[in-house]
């Protein structure tokens, strides 16, 4: 196939440069959302704890209980206790036990944590081991953050130590202040070698009660050297994709298991100690330690426009595991305060250090407003009298109280149906900015609704596909959804935002297929179907335009776009082909004025069922010329390719 693509890319060069047909078509253009292409982020896959939070301890602060997982569910992790992930350890004659404590924890949202006793401290005494997410990955040279809190009314020093099995990779030795009062401390440690199976050790030499909670270690190179920070690779392939927005903290996720389950904002902010540990819908605890604030601060740092998502007052439907009851709806009477909470969320991002939440943002280090433009309310719903009523509510005071914010409204589960209908019905009603669709489906279902959007009316609210994907990881998937974002960008101005989902997974703990990114403890493996999100943010646009691409038969035809971008004024051309046969598409850009005397042509190809893997990485062939523009031009697409233009 390399062959090939040289030579298709040499005749298309040549190509170009050659007369269009002479029939007219009709050119006319439209505004596009210029944050058009997204990223979805929700906690399923080990996306958070484990993946993308840095934080390389598991159950850092024994918060882990057996009804956090759903055995039938997850095969993997069958039992759960404040123990998972660590072991006693004692050194050689050492004497001592351990015990799980709630009467004086830190704080009423962190209740457990681990008394050691030690009896007879022997060389190096008693202590605790951590293992890590399926082990700790530390690298020669680099530097870790340790720290911990202690309690004890001993004097004496703690031992602290990174290890490999029985080689002792760094050390520290910290000096303990008697205190009746938690005590954080902290140490940098420097791995003398690279190893996957790395642990961390605290052990205490004295005779004594020792009270531990809150054990971290985090490398010191997170994703822009930020404390409680995010693991660098995974964000930089984040970053990659450009997102002109970024959906959290989920879609199941945020109105979750039941109404104990949904996903309340203010419980993931502040210090990490007092934040709510909490069992998430996929079966699995969530630390939080990545909570709103983190996630706000990341979209910042990738210049993404932040897209919160919050319960509408009801729980998931599927709310099955625990008691089978389905949809929970909050209580009329406290739905005041619910919606309050939604409120503070806005103060949170956008108040001034003057007002309650937005001094609370300046306490954790961003005195500056992020900015919030975008809130969605609900997802996935059964539309219900309950919902109606309690979605109407929260638009309602929203409406009223932050007239500023852009709300979305949810469309339930499916792109058909009762719920679809009438999820349509209810945000009309509401008037709501967008509301959000979700699809998951075969690649022919893409291919087959191209138009799907060609005929939604032009007035009312926007559309967000807030969760898609064809299902599958393969180029025949990449190609389908790279045909589809065409006519995503050709309706462009009902279609508002996209957001390919889920985003990342780790490759040994995988509940859900697609997904756009997978990950272990090391590297980064990034799907066919990433390259693609990645290439149509990279060519991104805020005016579509038609009549400037045409076939032999001079029709505009399928999996075809022709964007403009006002800000860097380049022209972006985008023509896949999903045949397995060679296809000829002519450019007129007259109407567009183009002032460069060179374009950049990108060719990306592969076998339909071409898939990036860890063994193999990168199956796609990319080829990239460069050729002198000309106002009418002739290209010749390879079989089963993408082919993107930059003028």
């Amino acid at each position: 196939m390399k062959n090939h693509i040289a030579k298709t890319l040499l005749c298309a060069s040549m190509a170009f440069g050659s007369l269009c047909a002479s029939a007219q078509v009709t050119v006319s253009s439209k505004d596009i959302s210029p944050i058009l292409v997204g990223a979805f982020f929700e906690d399923l896959n080990y996306a958070a704890d484990g993946g993308l939070y840095g934080e390389l301890l598991e159950n850092r602060s024994f918060e882990y209980t057996p009804s956090d997982v759903d055995h039938m569910k997850n095969k993997v992790n069958n039992v759960w206790n404040s123990f998972t992930s660590w072991q006693f350890i004692r050194t050689k004659n050492a004497i001592g036990r351990i015990s799980v404590e709630t009467a004086q924890p830190i704080h009423p949202n962190n209740p457990h944590y681990t008394r050691v006793r030690v009896l007879t401290g022997g060389t190096q005494g008693a202590g605790m081991r951590n293992l890590g997410y399926d082990g700790i990955c530390v690298d020669e040279g680099k530097g870790y953050n340790f720290s911990i809190f202690v309690r004890t009314a001993n004097e004496g020093i703690m031992l602290v130590r990174m290890v490999d099995g029985a080689v002792v990779l760094d050390e520290d030795s910290i000096p303990l202040a008697p205190s009746a009062e938690w005590t954080k401390y902290a140490c940098s440690l420097q791995s003398t070698r690279t190893t996957d199976c790395a642990a961390v050790e605290v052990l205490f030499p004295s005779s004594g009660e020792y009270d531990m909670d809150m054990m971290s270690l985090f490398p010191v190179d997170t994703y822009k050297g930020r404390p409680n920070g995010l693991r660098n690779d995974i964000v930089q392939h984040i970053e990659a994709l450009r997102p002109g927005f970024m959906r959290f903290p989920g879609g199941c996720l945020a109105h979750g298991d039941g109404l104990e389950n949904i996903y309340y904002w203010k419980e993931s902010v502040g210090p990490v100690e007092e934040r709510i540990e909490q069992p998430n819908i996929w079966s699995y605890r969530q630390s939080r330690g990545l909570g709103y604030h983190e996630y706000l601060q990341l979209c910042e740092d990738i210049g993404a426009e932040p897209l919160p998502i919050v319960a509408a007052g009801v729980s998931c439907q599927n709310s099955a595991r625990r008691r089978g009851d389905g949809q929970e709806v909050i209580p009329m009477d406290e739905m005041d305060a619910y919606i309050q909470d939604i409120i503070d969320l806005v103060e949170y991002c956008n108040g001034d250090t003057a007002t309650t939440w937005g001094k609370k943002r300046a306490e954790a280090g961003h005195p500056t407003p992020f900015g919030l433009k975008y809130i969605g309310i609900g997802n996935e719903d059964h539309m219900t009298p309950d919902f109606d009523e309690r979605f109407a509510m929260i638009v309602d005071v929203m409406r009223e109280r932050c007239p500023e914010i852009k709300l979305i409204g949810t469309s339930g589960p499916a792109v058909s149906g009762r719920d679809f209908d009438l999820g349509w019905e209810i945000a009309r009603k509401a008037d709501v900015w967008a509301v959000d669709e979700h699809c998951y489906a075969s690649p022919e279902w893409f291919l087959d609704n191209l138009h799907r959007y060609d005929n939604y009316p032009r007035t009312g609210p926007k559309v967000y596909l807030g969760e898609w994907a064809s299902r599958g990881n393969t180029w025949w998937n990449a190609l389908c959804e790279a045909a589809f974002l065409c006519h995503l960008e050709r309706n462009g101005d009902v279609v508002a935002m996209a957001s390919y989902a889920p985003l990342l997974a780790h490759r040994h703990h995988i509940q859900w297929k697609p997904d756009l990114i997978f990950f272990d403890e090391r590297n980064v493996y990034p799907t066919v179907n990433y390259d693609i999100q990645r290439m149509y943010a990279e060519y991104r646009g805020d005016h579509v335009w038609s009549g400037i691409i045409t076939d032999e038969k001079n029709h505009e035809p399928d999996a075809t776009s022709c964007v403009t971008n006002s800000t860097d004024k380049h022209i972006y051309i985008r023509l896949v082909n999903t045949t397995d046969q060679p296809l000829m598409r002519h450019i007129n850009l007259t109407p567009l004025h183009p002032r460069n005397h060179k374009a950049t042509i990108e060719v990306l190809q592969a076998e339909r069922t071409a898939q990036n893997t860890p063994e193999q990485p990168q199956v796609i062939q990319k080829s990239a010329t460069t050729i002198k523009v000309r106002k009418t031009m002739s290209c010749e697409l390879p079989p089963y390719s993408v082919t993107f233009i930059k003028i």
